[in-house]
């Protein structure tokens, strides 16, 4: 893609409500995470940073073997090795999410150098969104119980929408989001 924006993939979730590690769950011939993986490098994305956590090993021999075919790394703290322009934000378990939808905000930003660029649904914000780093100080010293929608909030003239479908607002946090939301491959016989 060439726009110097990186992906930053927040994975550090316990998945206590799923009741197992759901970035490892089959999802249309890989992982949760895979599939998100793969999408953000569809899309283009020359660096995908995989921010670490709960089931952090896991995680971590998951994306190992992920960087065999995608420019992806974990880290336990996110740490930006290269100096993009901007930072994408995805959430791990969101395998729905498509690759038009992440090239469109993309673009979006190079287009009109927001220093906010926002998926929106129906009048709804979701994932992933765009945050130019120019921002990236007033993140950092924010305090820890600060929510991403009121950071969102505090620079709303800031931002810049982009249409998009319902998968921007889809997760997988229940077995019940996973069985409902998960496609099935059809068995040939």
């Amino acid at each position: 893609m060439g726009n110097n924006i990186s992906a930053i993939l927040l994975a550090a979730g316990l998945s206590s409500r799923m009741g197992q590690p759901k970035l490892l769950l089959p999802w249309a011939g890989r992982t949760v995470l895979g599939q998100v993986v793969s999408t953000f490098a569809a899309a283009g994305m020359e660096e995908i940073i995989v921010v670490t956590g709960g089931v952090r090993e896991q995680i971590e021999r998951l994306v190992a073997e992920l960087a065999k075919d995608y420019p992806v790394r974990t880290v336990y703290m996110a740490a930006l090795d290269s100096q993009p322009r901007a930072a994408l934000i995805g959430l791990g378990d969101q395998p729905q999410v498509r690759e038009e939808t992440v090239r469109r905000i993309c673009a979006a930003f190079v287009q009109a150098k927001s220093l906010l660029v926002i998926p929106s649904f129906q009048n709804r914000r979701g994932h992933p969104w765009l945050v130019a780093r120019l921002l990236w100080p007033k993140i950092l010293a924010l305090p820890t119980s600060t929510t991403s929608r009121q950071f969102l909030n505090t620079y709303a003239g800031q931002v810049e929408y982009v249409a998009a479908d319902e998968s921007i607002l889809q997760d997988l946090d229940t077995p019940e989001d996973y069985a409902r939301q998960r496609p099935y491959r059809v068995l040939r016989k």
